[in-house]
């Protein structure tokens, strides 16, 4: 799933993509002038994706403001319409809580963004050598001082995404009877930032690495190959090689949704109609993450450059073609 927070991208950057309320850019008439909460997270390409939508929004006259927000949590406000909508809920991670807040009838499913998620253990190509049984999971115990720290070893340690994120991997680790510690990154940022440094150095390094993201481009490495997930496997213990503990295999990879409170549709109809028009792949996106994570371009520019190249696109999702 993920890169910087508020205070990576500053204070000024999100003031100017809209931290307060933002008047409309067009004179169109909107459904109400109440504005329109969008949730921010803790990872760039959430950032861009609900800017996207919230330039595009402005354009047809609606209010907005961008609410932080956690991943999870979010859900509560969701449900209450404290919140609006949440541009990306990724399969990987998210699918529980969202079905779980669909099941209220109190949220709506706004489609999918076109962008399809993985997310899992990863590691370097060179510590094949150390452990040449991987991808298998398997292969993980036999090596597992290899991927050893001096505040784990023996045991390998396995550094995961922000405990926010979800995802399972504390209680994977357990079902499968890993001999790993799993360490949780504070942010997205220091996720990426521990990452290069070991990758420069050819240490030892085991991590949550998602797609979209430019790391899979730019870090030469395999994902782990656990057991296929199933809904089964994190609802019935029974499921899998442990018969007594559910997470005994991957994650799941799929689709990364849009979802709404479902009072919005009533109010902004036009508004939602556009967000589940919203689409981007996984190329574009990810080429968006490496100008703003990368080549240290503005997030507000990065966004404007595909408004203005985009024209066409986004114009048929607020019905302007």
């Amino acid at each position: 799933m993920k890169c910087k927070t508020l205070y990576t991208l500053g204070l000024a950057g999100a003031m100017a993509l809209g931290g307060l309320t933002a008047l409309p850019a067009a004179a169109a008439e909107v459904e109400s002038k109440d504005p329109i909460i969008l949730t921010i997270h803790d990872w760039t390409g959430q950032y861009i994706t609900t800017h996207i939508m919230g330039e595009v929004l402005k354009k047809a006259g609606y209010n907005i403001k961008y609410q932080q927000a956690d991943y999870l949590a979010q859900f509560a406000g969701l449900e209450s319409g404290d919140l609006h909508v949440a541009m990306e809920m990724w399969e990987t991670t998210g699918k529980q809580a969202m079905d779980k807040s669909l099941a209220t009838g109190k949220t709506v499913d706004l489609g999918e963004t076109g962008m399809q998620a993985k997310e899992e253990w990863w590691y370097p190509s060179y510590m094949k050598e150390k452990c040449p049984g991987l991808p298998d999971w398997k292969a993980l115990n036999k090596c597992a001082e290899a991927f050893s720290t001096p505040e784990t070893a023996p045991k390998g340690r396995y550094l995961g995404g922000p405990v926010t994120w979800g995802g399972f991997d504390d209680e994977r680790a357990d079902a499968l009877g890993l001999n790993f510690e799993v360490v949780h990154a504070g942010t997205d940022a220091a996720l990426f930032a521990e990452l290069k440094s070991a990758y420069e150095r050819k240490e030892p390094i085991l991590l949550w690495i998602y797609a979209p993201h430019w790391a899979v481009a730019k870090f030469k490495g395999e994902w782990v190959e656990f057991p296929t997930y199933t809904d089964a496997c994190y609802n019935d213990p029974k499921w899998g090689i442990n018969k007594d503990k559910k997470y005994d295999c991957g994650k799941p990879f799929g689709w990364i949704k849009k979802v709404g409170w479902k009072g919005g549709e009533k109010k902004w109809p036009g508004a939602y109609k556009a967000i589940r028009a919203f689409h981007i792949e996984n190329d574009e996106m990810s080429q968006m993450i490496v100008e703003v994570d990368l080549e240290n371009k503005k997030l507000e520019d990065v966004v404007a450059a595909w408004m203005k190249k985009n024209e066409a696109v986004w114009k048929k999702w607020i019905g302007q073609m």
